[in-house]
């Protein structure tokens, strides 16, 4: 997940989105990106919510001790070298257990 901001030196700043336990999906092959839920966050207090199919996870914001580089190795061609694509300082962590989300059900079905 890539958020709006950006470090001084120009590079996207992301977080980390930790879930505690197994997530099933019913796609059979995980070639390519695969969407898991939304991510939302609260207006009023900036409170990350996770909707996973019908549930609901509520989370937070965890700033991490030691920041981390997420590096790409590029290829040129007499040489190796590594281009710092983003920087993580915190992670949004989910670690209660998920909400069923209840609509409105007809008396009469």
């Amino acid at each position: 997940m890539e958020s709006k901001t950006e470090t001084e030196g120009g590079v996207p700043e992301w977080a980390i989105v930790e879930l505690q336990g197994l997530i099933q999906t019913k796609k059979e092959s995980l070639e390519g990106p695969t969407v898991v839920g939304d991510l939302h966050y609260y207006s009023r207090n900036h409170h990350p919510v996770l909707i996973l199919g019908h549930h609901v996870l509520n989370g937070k914001e965890v700033k991490l001790d030691q920041p981390m580089a997420v590096i790409e190795k590029v290829n040129a061609s007499d040489k190796t070298e590594y281009k710092v694509r983003a920087v993580v300082k915190k992670k949004i962590l989910f670690k209660s257990r998920p909400k069923p989300i209840i609509s409105n059900v007809a008396e009469k079905v």
